[in-house]
């Protein structure tokens, strides 16, 4: 068992996603930041979609009861085992009693715990992944006791190390294709659109980033249609949202872009006041 002594900034459990029921208006939900959620995995031999804790800005503080390893991944913020320095992207031996915490944010927004067998919150349509109205709490709270499994150390894992690139966290380029509606712009605006530089606005959250910097808009709205995480929908106000992996299912703003999904992993990493440029892929 895992003992949350200190909440961070939006704590959540979250796995790959919770897919097939889209259609009743369920997120797919899942790591904000599923390159690096899943390198955590890789490194400690879990399955790709064993469920990892996600933080964001700020880490938790947490208290192991039993015997076990994790892995730090995504942001850098410092982590310490028992005030102890303690590296990303590689394997921790974690003994009864241990105690892991984080300090200032270095590099990157969100980042992501993994341990052995993963974290066993309850499975909900498929997934483990915390979302609001669908799983018994949406973020984690002080004195939260979460479940892990018990297993034997594998003395292999001490070995594993995988570096980042620091491009992940830095990259001002986006990666896009066109969206449904991107044909309705002008040809300025499809211009100005892949030109322009926006910037992450304060109010991102895991459902959606609206962003700074408005695109000249005099579409009218769709008849609601599908949506998915990485849609970026034009608003009547010309402000630009990118949907994110809590997003609703539809949607009846234009939808202009549709980010990679490598382009949703390094967006998620990006803080307020950051800034970036779309590129059309093709």
């Amino acid at each position: 068992m895992v003992e949350v002594l200190k909440t961070g900034l939006y704590d959540s459990i979250q796995d790959l996603g919770r897919f097939g029921y889209q259609h009743l208006g369920v997120p797919t939900s899942g790591a904000m930041d599923q390159y690096a959620a899943s390198l955590a995995n890789s490194i400690l031999a879990n399955q790709d979609y064993a469920a990892v804790l996600e933080f964001t800005v700020l880490g938790p503080t947490l208290k192991f009861h039993i015997e076990t390893a994790i892995c730090i991944t995504g942001m850098q913020s410092n982590a310490k085992l028992n005030r102890e320095a303690i590296e990303n992207n590689s394997v921790t031996h974690i003994k009864q009693q241990d105690v892991v915490s984080f300090g200032q944010r270095v590099l990157g927004c969100r980042g992501y715990i993994a341990v052995l067998g993963g974290f066993q919150s309850p499975n909900i349509m498929g997934s483990r992944s915390m979302c609001q109205h669908i799983t018994p709490q949406q973020r984690l709270t002080k004195n939260d006791q979460l479940d892990i499994l018990s297993q034997p150390l594998v003395d292999h894992h001490s070995n594993a190390h995988v570096k980042t690139p620091i491009s992940h966290f830095e990259t001002d380029k986006l990666n896009v294709f066109e969206g449904l509606e991107f044909g309705r712009l002008s040809k300025s605006q499809q211009e100005v659109v892949v030109q322009q530089e926006f910037t992450v606005s304060k109010d991102g959250n895991r459902m959606a980033y609206p962003l700074e910097g408005v695109l000249k808009n005099s579409l009218q709205s769709i008849i609601t249609g599908p949506v998915l995480p990485g849609t970026v929908q034009l608003t009547p106000s010309g402000q630009l949202i990118v949907l994110m992996r809590d997003c609703q299912t539809t949607g009846g703003y234009p939808r202009i872009l549709q980010l990679t999904e490598m382009a949703i992993n390094q967006l998620s990493q990006k803080a307020p006041g950051e800034k970036f440029t779309f590129k059309i892929a093709h």
